[in-house]
């Protein structure tokens, strides 16, 4: 008959003492888990002891790492796949128009750049004036080109019709250059909002699973400490017992030779 202050482990069918194990009604539910999940007819009122408890929760301790460690590769690859889509590969916009330029297009770049500075005004104004000039004084008897100056104005009529179309192409490829950086641009910020949301991601998951399984996984550490310290206690004091039964026994057998010698 087994006696009230006595049970029998489920694990090794060994009687223990209550003090020395816990009932897995007195377990976090994670953990009874785990051990239902090894003894399926175990109940609420089934008892464990210490040393095969102690398993458990080491074993409830390396499932819960296990588990943190799939999660963050779980994120850590998701954010690997993410930032080498095509749809955030990024381009230098400026080597590739550069690669592909024609001479044409040098050419009405170099004519929209020299076209739209202060040089080009202050010389080209500089010949129109000395143009006046030589054609309204006379100078060395020459007027080639009188008054309303009409030759001077089919000179300026040709170069506009000629520059406006070099200075159109130029403004294309800005127009194509600008596009092609919005694009990049594009590209930039669904980057960066990816790797935003994926952080996101991984903090809402360190704050809400993390931390809580840290300081579950402190409290299992403390537990098993304390379970320890206990188990160390109690072999110390049952050898200081058994040191203290051996030395009365032995001052008995002293006591009792003694006797026997002195009748």
């Amino acid at each position: 008959m087994i006696n009230p202050q006595t049970s029998t482990c489920l694990v090794d069918g060994k009687v223990y003492a209550i003090s020395d194990g816990l009932f897995l009604s007195d377990l976090e539910p994670k953990l009874a888990n785990i051990i239902r999940n090894d003894y399926p007819k175990a109940t609420k009122n089934s008892f464990i002891c210490n040393p095969h408890l102690l398993t458990y929760r080491l074993e409830r301790m390396r499932r819960q790492q296990r588990q943190d460690a799939r999660a963050h590769d779980k994120i850590n690859r998701k954010m690997s796949q993410a930032l080498v889509k095509d749809n955030f590969q990024l381009t230098n916009v400026y080597d590739n128009m550069e690669a592909t330029i024609t001479f044409g297009e040098r050419i009405a770049d170099a004519v929209a750049k020299y076209a739209g500075s202060w040089p080009f005004i202050i010389i080209f104004s500089g010949f129109m004036i000395v143009w006046m000039i030589l054609n309204t004084v006379g100078i060395f008897g020459a007027k080639f080109d009188p008054f309303p100056f009409i030759l001077l104005n089919l000179f300026l009529s040709m170069i506009a019709a000629l520059q406006a179309p070099l200075i159109m192409m130029s403004q294309n490829r800005a127009a194509e250059y600008d596009r092609l950086e919005a694009k990049n641009d594009y590209h930039v910020n669904l980057k960066s909002e990816e790797e935003i949301r994926l952080l996101h991601s991984k903090l809402d998951h360190i704050i809400s699973d993390d931390n809580p399984n840290l300081f579950e996984s402190q409290r299992l550490t403390v537990e098993v400490l304390g379970e320890m310290v206990n188990q160390l206690t109690e072999t110390r004091q049952q050898l200081e017992l058994l040191k203290a039964t051996q030395d009365q026994a032995n001052k008995d057998i002293a006591i009792d030779q003694k006797n026997k010698t002195n009748e």
